[in-house]
């Protein structure tokens, strides 16, 4: 009896996230941990941020009893925000960090990130968005410069990669054949930078063009 397996879909998210004050010294050892995570960090900036800031930001804890202490804690000294990207991201960075309270996260999840880099039930170190929704506002606030376009899924993935990606893929795989290179991963890599229909064009290219 033949398996049906279910077609390939393409999820890749973005989350934010944070390296909080308190833990600032340990930003590169994070960071290779991040990496070898399967994470891409595709935008990182170092900043500090006013109370007010950071009242902005937590705007949806605004009311609780912790909330003063947060904001203070937030704002005594520089952070690192971080877009990260990788399939199904928001939630395997907040399974990564682990619970939000420190002292738990020791106790039912010691490897976390937050159970070996916070300190209690405040100061858990890092930052993690809570869904896809809020991951975007999060990743507007602290990073207003950069334009979030919604990355394909599903049909639309592979409606795109039909359209842009699959027929100079084809090309590329066709003159790979017909010419045996000794090294066909390089080679290949090669050809695809070199015949990439997308590639960003220089402006006195374009007007050769517009003169031949």
């Amino acid at each position: 009896m033949q398996m049906l397996m279910p077609k390939p879909r393409i999820f890749v998210e973005r989350t934010l996230a944070l390296i909080k004050p308190d833990v600032i010294d340990k930003e590169e050892e994070i960071e290779d941990l991040i990496l070898r995570s399967g994470f891409l960090i595709v935008q990182k900036r170092k900043l500090q941020l006013s109370p007010e800031q950071c009242s902005n930001f937590y705007a949806d804890q605004y009311g609780k009893v912790f909330f003063p202490n947060l904001t203070a804690y937030m704002s005594s000294g520089p952070l690192v925000a971080m877009v990260l990207a990788r399939h199904y991201g928001v939630s395997y960075w907040k399974e990564l960090l682990g619970p939000s309270n420190t002292l738990r996260a020791r106790r039912t999840h010691p490897h976390s990130l937050r159970a070996i880099y916070g300190t209690d039930e405040l100061r858990n170190a890092l930052h993690g968005s809570l869904s896809i929704s809020s991951a975007e506002r999060e990743i507007r606030f602290m990073f207003p410069e950069v334009i979030l376009e919604p990355i394909p899924t599903g049909q639309r993935a592979k409606d795109y990669l039909n359209l842009y990606v699959k027929p100079t893929l084809l090309a590329g795989l066709t003159a790979l054949c017909k010419e045996k290179p000794a090294d066909p991963m390089t080679w290949l890599a090669d050809w695809l930078m070199e015949h990439n229909p997308n590639k960003p064009r220089l402006q006195h290219q374009i007007m050769e063009e517009e003169h031949e």
